[in-house]
């Protein structure tokens, strides 16, 4: 069962650069999309009707064109909630939670702290939240994935120039030791499974062509519960496909029963 994930940096822009073609194309059982700055009354049919998908939306109350996230399942989920419960953090549109028979999926647009101490304060409460609804529903006896822009790189691995940023948003010890913490508390980043190689970025500065030299960092991931790290398969990071300043990322995981139909 094959999975994608992208920070597509505005859902509308990227649909004129061929979107939709390219999700066909890849074939993914499950594409998980994150800033996609559209409520769901802006987009063009062919969006909101993938052709072989079910279809979820999600975006913020008030704040028009910005955050929002996007659900594409082969396999319809058992109920989908749009948020992790706290209207406080519910209210940006940055979170769906899609129930599956094999896992709960979490497909979060993290925030971004780099605007001020309070939006770094936000992100490090969001973080809290998230880490306890997804530790509750392990502790449910269900599997847990999490995907989606993080807004950290973890470790002086996951970007190109860590002395020069570990003092900004994104870097910052108190972000990274959330991950050590994620990590500690039964959660696995699926890519350095297969992956413990340097200058594998999913995210680059767009003003200062930084893709082109690959100066960039690693802050979309895949994360699954220690029940599904001995079935990941493979996982993945497309820095070939353009289109956003973020890159796709995926996961592969050997679920049997995923394609026999029945839920």
């Amino acid at each position: 069962m094959r999975m994608i994930c992208w920070n597509v940096n505005g859902i509308r822009a990227l649909y004129k650069k061929g979107l939709v073609e390219f999700l066909l194309k890849d074939g993914a059982d499950i594409i998980c999309l994150q800033e996609t700055k559209a409520a769901e009354a802006q987009l063009p049919p062919e969006l909101l009707d993938l052709p072989g998908y079910h279809s979820y939306f999600v975006s913020p109350e008030e704040k028009k064109g910005y955050s929002g996230v996007c659900l594409y399942s082969k396999q319809e989920p058992f109920k989908v909630i749009p948020g992790l419960g706290r209207q406080r953090f519910d209210a940006e549109g940055r979170t769906l939670v899609a129930y599956f028979r094999d896992f709960v999926l979490f497909n979060i647009y993290f925030p971004n702290g780099k605007a001020s101490p309070e939006r770094l304060r936000y992100k490090m409460e969001f973080y809290e939240e998230l880490l306890e609804v997804a530790k509750r529903t392990v502790d449910s006896g269900k599997n847990v994935v999490v995907c989606g822009d993080v807004n950290t790189a973890h470790r002086e691995i996951d970007l190109a120039r860590p002395k020069e940023n570990d003092r900004v948003s994104g870097f910052l010890p108190e972000e990274r030791r959330w991950i050590d913490r994620f990590l500690a508390s039964g959660f696995v980043d699926t890519f350095r499974l297969f992956d413990g190689s340097p200058g594998r970025y999913s995210w680059w500065d767009m003003k200062t062509r930084a893709r082109e030299r690959n100066v960039g960092w690693r802050i979309d991931y895949f994360f699954v519960d220690q029940g599904l790290k001995d079935r990941c398969r493979n996982a993945f990071i497309m820095p070939e496909v353009p289109g956003s300043d973020h890159c796709p990322v995926g996961l592969e995981l050997d679920l049997e029963e995923w394609d026999d139909g029945h839920q």
